[in-house]
């Protein structure tokens, strides 16, 4: 009888072992998508920031890009690729420069962004940004050598100045665009 009563004690550690003990690897609840208003708002602002002249110093970082590529990878849903053209054609036009060149480079970015969006999700933000180096370069490297071939030299290499900037300011950025979708009881539970 002894034996029985120990047996039926070892049961529930093997019923622990089974399925029903396994954990999810993310127990942080599902964030809250962000308003559509701000990352309009966001990328309205932005646009008018690089309408400033500040941006004829080549090495510059490109804001624009830089949030239209962050809000790719969050919101792909509500930031796609034809919002990243049209963002595109309005620097060309502001700009006077051939008409699509922009508009090529923030496809690009765009697109590789929304490629990469599930897995780049589970990272922070300085290795999303090492991860969208390449991605900042390749989309460049493909408008300079547009650039190059219709103008017939090469302009050389301080665009590569500016993807590395734009990607340097990628974790600033990530916090500042996600902060109000941060949720406040976060803050609560690790007190509690």
């Amino acid at each position: 009888m002894l034996r029985h009563s120990s047996n039926n004690a070892a049961l529930p550690a093997q019923r622990n072992s089974g399925l029903s003990a396994l954990q999810p690897l993310d127990t942080t609840p599902l964030k809250r998508p962000t308003s559509p208003l701000f990352i309009w708002l966001t990328l309205i602002l932005v646009w008018l920031l690089s309408l400033l002249p500040w941006r004829l110093w080549q090495p510059s970082p490109d804001l624009l890009l830089l949030v239209i590529a962050l809000w790719c990878l969050n919101e792909p849903q509500r930031v796609t690729m034809l919002t990243a053209f049209v963002f595109g054609l309005f620097m060309d036009v502001h700009d006077a420069a051939l008409l699509g060149g922009q508009a090529l480079t923030f496809t690009l970015v765009a697109y590789g962004a929304t490629v990469l969006h599930r897995r780049l999700q589970r990272f922070n933000s300085i290795v999303q940004a090492i991860h969208m180096l390449p991605i900042f370069v390749l989309a460049q490297a493909v408008t300079q050598v547009v650039y190059t071939w219709l103008a017939g030299e090469w302009s050389g290499w301080q665009w590569l100045w500016s993807s590395l900037f734009t990607v340097a300011l990628w974790p600033l950025a990530d916090f500042l665009l996600l902060m109000p979708q941060r949720r406040l009881d976060d803050a609560d539970a690790g007190s509690v």
